[in-house]
Parts: C-alpha cells; structure tokens; sequence
C-alpha cells in the first residue's frame, strides 16, 4: 500500500486574526502520560506558542504527567476523581484550583472524564481538548480500536472547543493519519501522537488569537 502523508487542516475561522504580545495563562489538565503536557511546553520553549503553564491538573495519582511537569517546574496539583462522589463537586474543586493559579484558558490533553456544566461555564469557549480520531467519528473511549474494527482508511486527531456532549464543541483543527492493515492500536496510536504533538499547541495559539 503507497504511503499516505499525515494532511493537517483547520475549519476554525478566526475572527481576529492578530496576535497579543501577553502570554496566555494555560491550565492543563492530564490522565496519562503528558505526552501532550509535553508537546505544549515544549512549544513555549521554542517560542512556537506564547503562552505560560500555570498549572497541570491530574486525576490519577500515578500519571506520569505529574513527573513531566516537575522537570519543567510547572505546578501540578492531584484532584483524584476517586474522592468525590458527584464530577459536580469534582469540577468545582478543579474551578477553584484553576482560577487560584489565574488560569485564563483550559487544556485538556488526555483528561480521562466528562466534564460538567460547573466546568463549562467557568471557562466558556475557553476550554479546548484533543481527541485521538476525527471527529464526529468514533468518540468516546477507544477512538483508535473503534477505528480499526471499522476499518477505515484514514483517521486521525482533533482538537475542539469542549461542550458538554462528548468529543464535541467547534472543531478548531484537525490532522489526517492512514490506517494500514499492519497496524494494532498501539502502531495507530503512536503515529496520531505525533499528529497529536503537532497540532495542540498550534490551535491553542490560532484560538487564542481568535478570541483576545
């Protein structure tokens, strides 16, 4: 099968298309890895992204972004979702943490949980996620093995404005990745990293930009 090059496109318009010289104060909230905590960070550092981490918030206590944020020097605070009965009385403490750091945007990159209406409306359209297939297609959890047991020729990533429906919200880009019949979930997942990489700390600045 011929090689497929990974096609990036953004239908997020603009409606001001000027940059501000103030960085923007970034929370960032993490299950996992970090991989995308790190992609972010790493794009200030090469001046890619004006923006200044705040804080990273975790909910699993052996994510291993915790330990990407300390190399960094980056605040990261553990709300453990396993400690609160209602995700209300969970998105009001991840709230309170939030605005006590004067976070201005929200980052959700690889958050493991549905987010509520407390969450949404502390941050309206000022809450982005990123979500390993190309939406509106295959959301949820296990995007990439939805993905190959339909056998698709092409998915992706996709970064979004969070709403309170899952993996939806103005799509604000996206980056195309083939499917070859060789591939397992974790071959998929590797290569939708590196689009995943690619493109968050891009739609951040383009959204911010949008709306400063």
């Amino acid at each position: 099968m011929a090689s497929v090059s990974p096609s990036l496109v953004s239908p997020f318009i603009p409606t001001d298309s000027h940059s501000s010289s103030k960085p923007v104060k970034l929370g960032i909230m993490a299950s996992g890895s970090g991989s995308n905590f790190e992609a972010v960070a790493q794009a200030i550092e090469d001046g890619q992204l004006n923006a200044e981490i705040q804080v990273l918030i975790y909910n699993n206590p052996d994510a291993y972004a915790a330990v990407r944020a300390d190399t960094r020097n980056v605040k990261a605070v553990l709300i453990n979702h396993r400690e609160y009965k209602h995700r209300e009385e969970l998105d009001k403490q991840i709230v309170e943490t939030l605005l006590a750091h004067g976070v201005e945007w929200v980052i959700m990159a690889g958050w493991m949980r549905l987010v509520t209406q407390v969450l949404i409306d502390a941050f309206p359209k000022k809450m982005i996620n990123i979500h390993p297939s190309l939406l509106p297609s295959f959301k949820g959890v296990r995007a990439i093995e939805q993905a190959i047991k339909a056998q698709v020729k092409i998915t992706g990533c996709t970064v979004h404005l969070v709403s309170l429906e899952m993996d939806s919200g103005e799509i604000i880009m996206q980056a195309a990745v083939p499917v070859i019949p060789e591939d397992t979930p974790e071959t998929l997942h590797k290569r939708i990293q590196i689009q995943e990489h690619r493109i968050l700390p891009a739609a951040i600045q383009l959204v911010v930009n949008s709306y400063q």
